[in-house]
């Protein structure tokens, strides 16, 4: 039988993606950049808005998290997101625009370290990547539908970067992410597992010699923070990036990150599987550094074609690490405590992507794409090489069993090989 939690938890992952798709990538940053009058400055500095107000948020509902329950959290977090949505709907001035990314920004701040934990106190430990990839694989494929729906949309209202004809699109995304906010009312803590879900041990034999575990959760966050400050300065100009140096229209650009997020949720997939037999640490490692080796190329500007194939490669390559790490993170962060880890773990995506993306946009503006490109992939260098060490730490996964979203009885206990 499956685990209500977990089904509420990919019901809301795909949702919430489908919504984010159509409305909070490249549309949003469209939408700001015009009515910023073309400005990369202030796109870098209202985009932030999320991830300030995330930071603010982000440990104080991690500790109450942790404290008291997960699910209130969640229900408080419906309140802020309804809240975000609405005012971004009638925003027609930066500052409402900003002002509705920080009530949105509060929302992901409550939302993704109670999610995740409830997410992980639902699955057993030592058998949870194929679920998160799972997981992953649902987040791609909502974010690939959004792009095709817009596809649909600028077909039908026009396929210009036109102010009025972007917000008829946002109001689209806007609605679906209104809908995506409906399961975080039926979470429920009593639903969670007992001792399966908990932490592995700080110290275990291996081999005949006691390995310590207790480095790994601070490796793969600091990993983790470094790759988001690289990130931000990149990702949200993407769109813009294809604009004013491919001068592709919004239909090719939607085309593309449709492709990129079925890619992403594909290559997640696989990735999982490869971990079974080379672990989880080298796998993160070989598939970072391949998507680092295109994003130096694509900073020397290559012909179109090519340049597709890379940002795609890039961007999959890059993100299909994710539900591997986030599954060696919950294997050793005690149960007691994940709240609190998840929330320095959305701080990579909070403040260090959003408030990096302000200096992306200095970047950009004074020295251009190609060197922002260079940057960035150095900063993925520096932030992929510390994943080497987890390699001798980090045990393999169980092969019993796929891991699928299923409940397990709370006596139950969980030997992972």
């Amino acid at each position: 039988m499956v685990n209500g939690n977990v089904r509420l938890t990919l019901s809301f992952t795909f949702l919430q993606s489908l919504g984010r798709g159509v409305w909070l990538g490249n549309v949003l940053s469209a939408f700001i950049f015009f009515l910023a009058g073309e400005s990369h400055t202030i796109l870098g500095w209202v985009s932030s808005a999320t991830g300030l107000a995330m930071t603010i948020v982000v440990f104080p509902s991690g500790m109450i998290a942790d404290k008291y329950r997960r699910d209130a959290v969640l229900k408080t977090a419906f309140i802020f997101g309804f809240l975000g949505l609405t005012l971004m709907a009638f925003a027609n001035s930066i500052s409402l625009v900003f002002f509705a990314l920080l009530f949105w920004g509060i929302f992901q701040g409550m939302v993704q370290p109670s999610l995740e934990a409830i997410f992980a106190d639902s699955l057993p430990s030592g058998r949870r990547s194929s679920t998160y990839a799972i997981k992953h694989l649902l987040q791609q494929l909502g974010m690939a539908v959004g792009p095709i729906v817009n596809v649909f949309l600028f077909l039908y209202w026009g396929d210009l970067w036109n102010l009025a004809i972007l917000r008829k699109v946002m109001w689209t995304g806007l609605l679906i992410s209104g809908i995506s906010l409906l399961p975080l009312l039926f979470f429920d803590d009593a639903r969670t597992m007992g001792d399966a879900s908990e932490a592995f041990t700080e110290a275990e034999p291996v081999g005949g010699a006691i390995k310590t575990t207790r480095a790994i959760p601070y490796i793969l966050v600091a990993s983790n923070l470094i790759i988001g400050i690289g990130a931000g300065m990149t990702i949200r100009y993407f769109p813009i990036f294809f604009l004013e140096v491919y001068d592709l229209a919004p239909v090719v650009v939607n085309e593309i990150m449709g492709g990129l997020f079925l890619l992403t949720g594909t290559f997640g997939l696989v990735a999982q599987r490869l971990s079974l037999k080379r672990g989880r640490p080298l796998i993160i490692f070989i598939v970072q550094t391949l998507a680092i080796v295109c994003l130096f190329i694509i900073a020397t500007y290559p012909p179109l074609p090519l340049l597709v194939f890379l940002f795609l490669m890039r961007g999959s390559l890059m993100n299909a690490s994710q539900p591997l790490s986030r599954s060696i993170l919950m294997d050793y962060i005690p149960k007691s405590s994940r709240g609190r880890w998840n929330s320095v773990q959305s701080i990579s995506w909070g403040l260090f992507w959003n408030s990096s993306a302000i200096i992306g946009g200095y970047l950009i503006e004074s020295f251009g794409y190609s060197l922002t490109f260079v940057i960035t992939a150095s900063v993925y260098m520096i932030g992929t090489m510390p994943i080497l060490l987890l390699v001798p730490l980090v045990r393999g996964e169980s092969l019993e069993s796929p891991a699928s979203p299923v409940s397990f009885p709370k006596t139950s206990t969980i030997h992972a090989k």
